[in-house]
């Protein structure tokens, strides 16, 4: 099925070197550059010891409260037991610069029904969700979780443009339609459910690799977070993400 995981491969060197097991490892396909000052909620999850990328990004994130961000799950399960490993940073567009503000965090909170399943030997994240609560509280704005009331959605992230080149560090935006759940399930089968997840996205813009745990917006409220899909902007497989009204806690 060629799944393609939207997180990095979270925490993978980092983890190995502290001795731990790594996670399996989205930049925006299209659209945009845009700057982060636009969207003070939006973070980039990474941690120094992720030596691959720039500012040790390898997922994103959105704030919810002072100290609560919510991310995906499959980016920071495997650190658990050393939330103080991971970094988050707001304000900065440029993962290669030294701007914004970058804060530890204190504790990560996973759904209690976090889970993977194998379909055709690919991994499939499901209730895909985590909150991490940051040693310093951040002053907002913070994002709002809301049921999507439009079929036309904005994504974020530092991620890579296309499946051939991950090379982007910069911060970009792009409009994506949500996808009806019964066309997503006739891409993806009994993969995709419609109880934890939502579909977006199309061949001119979709999420990619080091995307996870970033936004979906619609009319400026938060309804999913980046989890995973079929590549990236292929034909007939929009990004899957997480359906926060269903699964937060």
């Amino acid at each position: 099925m060629d799944l393609h995981h939207r997180g990095a491969a979270a925490l993978t060197a980092a983890l190995i070197a502290l001795g731990l097991p790594a996670a399996p490892a989205s930049a925006i396909v299209g659209g945009a550059e845009t700057e982060a000052s636009d969207y003070p909620w939006l973070a980039a999850v990474g941690s120094p010891l992720f030596l691959t990328r720039p500012s040790g990004q390898f997922c994103g994130g959105a704030l919810i409260a002072p100290d609560q961000l919510l991310t995906a799950a499959h980016c920071v399960a495997p650190a658990r037991q050393v939330p103080r490993a991971l970094t988050v940073t707001f304000g900065r567009t440029e993962l290669r610069e030294s701007t914004g503000v970058t804060v530890h965090v204190n504790d990560i909170r996973v759904h209690p029904d976090f889970h993977d399943s194998d379909v055709d030997g690919e991994t499939v994240h499901h209730n895909d969700l985590a909150i991490l609560t940051l040693d310093s509280p951040q002053p907002g704005p913070m994002l709002e979780v809301a049921v999507p009331q439009s079929n036309s959605g904005t994504i974020l992230g530092w991620g890579a443009t296309s499946e051939a080149d991950e090379s982007n560090t910069h911060l970009r935006t792009a409009t994506v339609p949500l996808v009806p759940d019964a066309e997503c399930a006739a891409a993806y089968g009994t993969a995709f459910d419609p109880r934890d997840m939502l579909c977006a996205g199309s061949t001119a813009a979709d999420t990619g690799q080091y995307d996870s745990g970033g936004p979906l917006l619609v009319d400026g409220r938060l309804v999913g977070l980046t989890s995973w899909g079929k590549g990236a902007a292929r034909p007939g497989f929009p990004g899957v993400y997480t359906r926060l009204s269903a699964v937060l806690f």
